[in-house]
């Protein structure tokens, strides 16, 4: 389990997140939305222990991300940023092996390349392993930063807007595949969503976020109501009934 506890972040005398309190239960998949300048991905980095707290304090199984050590949070927690830019020129199996930094220290072992492979594989970049990065398109890019963070074998996979820059098409495969990621592989996913919809049709749970603070927390079912969408997203929403399940029409 993730639990925030009077969780803050203060940016200015006007802008600040929280205080936030709340539980994020293990296992499937769980959705932060909520307008731009919500606080969603200032509440996943923080997590990630990639952005300090003013106040409060965050447990991820049990542990203290503040003062757990780095290297064993590491291997409890992978987290993949919007902010995906290598300068070095790398194939995607180099990207890959990247995520086994925790354990390896930079000398890979059999284990490790296990690891690697089962990522890349899993990702459907077993035909793109050998190719540079630079030499993909945007969403195979995308599939090998997330197929980094699975190989790092963390129970927590946090990830901030994967589906960015990808098409419908690409989209839906990267939601497929993290779906896959928690009912096969058994990781917990959190992750930052812009669309509610898929939120709505690949999640166990959505957190929904605004002005810095959580409004509604539950499932989808619980979140997809005209009255709760209009309210976290300050404009008209109705909920129609489509072939897969509910989806929020805007107005």
């Amino acid at each position: 389990m993730i639990t925030l506890t009077d969780v803050s972040k203060d940016y200015s005398s006007t802008v600040s997140i929280g205080p936030v309190s709340v539980d994020i239960d293990s296992g499937g998949v769980t959705a932060l939305v909520g307008p731009n300048g919500a606080g969603k991905s200032t509440i996943l980095t923080m997590i990630g222990r990639l952005l300090s707290l003013d106040a409060g304090s965050i447990e991820v199984a049990g542990h203290d991300v503040v003062n757990t050590p780095s290297k064993a949070i590491a291997k409890i927690i992978s987290i993949l940023r919007q902010e995906n830019h290598f300068v070095t020129r790398l194939t995607v199996r180099q990207l890959v092996s990247f995520g086994r930094f925790p354990y390896s220290k930079g000398r890979l072992t059999l284990g490790d390349e296990k690891y690697i492979s089962e990522g890349i594989d899993f990702l459907d970049l077993t035909d793109l392993e050998d190719r540079y990065l630079d030499q993909l398109s945007g969403g195979q890019r995308q599939r090998a930063y997330v197929a980094m963070v699975l190989a790092q074998n963390t129970e927590y996979v946090l990830l901030d807007e994967p589906l960015n820059n990808l098409d419908m098409q690409h989209a839906v495969a990267m939601m497929k595949q993290l779906r896959r990621a928690a009912d096969e592989l058994g990781r917990t996913v959190v992750i930052v969503l812009h669309d509610i919809n898929f939120a709505a049709h690949y999640s166990d749970r959505i957190l929904a976020m605004k002005n810095g603070q959580v409004v509604e927390h539950g499932a989808p079912a619980e979140i997809m109501r005209d009255e709760v969408l209009s309210r976290v997203f300050n404009t008209e929403v109705q909920v129609i009934e489509g072939p897969n399940g509910p989806l929020a029409v805007y107005y």
